[in-house]
C-alpha cells in the first residue's frame, strides 16, 4: 500500500471514530467548536488532491485568508502573490504527518514533507484559522528543501491542547512562554482571500510566530499548551537565502 493511500485511509477512519481520548473530549466553556485533528489532516489531503487535479497556486488560493503569509522564498502577502499566478504543470505531492489543534478548535497547525516531480524533498507547515462561520483558512504556508527526506512514519498523529491551567484564566501564567505571533501583515489590497467575519481572541492554547532574519533566514515556532506549561513542537529554521 502506498503512503498516500495509507494516509486517506487514516483520514477516514479519523474521521469516523476521532483519534483519541484528547481529540474526543470537548473543552468546557464558551467554545464553539470540536478541536479535532483528523479536520487538519483531512484538510491538508484535500489540498494535495486539488492541488494534483488543478495546480499548487490554484489549491493554495482556495483557503487562503486575506492575511495569509507564504514565503517564496522571501515573504509574501498571499493572496496577492497568488492571484492570478500560473501553475505549474507538475506540483509537489505533500503528505501530512502531524496536526495540533488548540483547545478551543480554533487555530490548528499541520506539518509533514512534499515530494517533487523532479525527486527534489523537503517539508512543509501550514497554520489554519478557524472562520465565524466554521471554515479553516490557512494564515502561514512555509516550506523548506531537505538534503536528505526525514524518518518515515506509517501514520499520522493529531494533538489537542490541554484545556487546563491556561494562561490568563489561571495565575500559573507559563513564565517561560514564548511570545505571541506578530501582527499578520496586511495585503495592499482588500482583494484576493476570503475572510470571515471577526472571533473573539483565541485561547492562547496553541502558539505560532515566525521571524525573517535580513539574509532571507526564517524561524517558524508552534507550541502547544499542556496543562502546566508550552511545550515546542514544531521548531522549523530555515537558513539564509542571499
Amino acid at each position: 500500500m502506498t503512503r498516500g493511500l495509507a494516509l486517506l485511509l487514516v483520514a477516514a477512519l479519523l474521521a469516523g471514530s476521532g483519534l483519541s481520548a484528547a481529540a474526543s473530549a470537548r473543552p468546557k466553556g464558551p467554545a464553539r467548536f470540536y478541536p479535532d485533528p483528523s479536520e487538519i489532516l483531512a484538510l491538508e489531503i484535500a489540498y494535495n488532491r486539488r492541488a494534483q487535479e488543478k495546480g499548487q497556486w490554484a489549491a493554495l488560493r482556495e483557503n487562503a485568508a486575506e492575511d495569509a503569509v507564504m514565503f517564496v522564498p522571501e515573504k509574501v502577502a498571499a493572496p496577492l502573490w497568488l492571484k492570478g499566478r500560473k501553475d505549474s504543470p507538475l506540483p509537489a505531492r505533500r503528505d501530512p504527518w502531524k496536526a495540533y489543534v488548540s483547545c478551543d478548535a480554533r487555530l490548528a497547525v499541520a506539518t509533514g514533507t512534499w515530494q517533487g516531480a523532479d525527486g527534489a524533498q523537503g517539508y512543509f507547515t501550514t497554520v489554519w484559522r478557524r472562520t465565524a462561520k466554521g471554515e479553516w483558512q490557512w494564515v502561514l504556508d512555509h516550506a523548506d528543501r531537505l538534503a536528505a527526506p526525514r524518518d518515515h512514519v506509517d501514520y499520522a498523529e493529531g494533538h489537542v491542547a490541554s484545556c487546563k491551567g491556561l494562561p490568563g484564566r489561571t495565575r500559573d501564567a507559563g513564565r517561560d512562554a514564548p511570545p505571541p505571533p506578530p501582527p499578520p501583515p496586511q495585503p495592499s489590497s482588500g482583494k484576493g482571500g476570503k475572510q470571515g467575519e471577526a472571533l473573539p481572541p483565541p485561547d492562547d492554547s496553541l502558539r505560532w510566530r515566525y521571524e525573517v532574519t535580513p539574509d532571507g533566514g526564517r524561524h517558524v515556532l508552534v507550541s502547544l499548551w499542556n496543562g502546566s506549561s508550552y511545550e515546542d513542537v514544531i521548531d522549523d529554521r530555515v537558513g539564509p537565502q542571499r
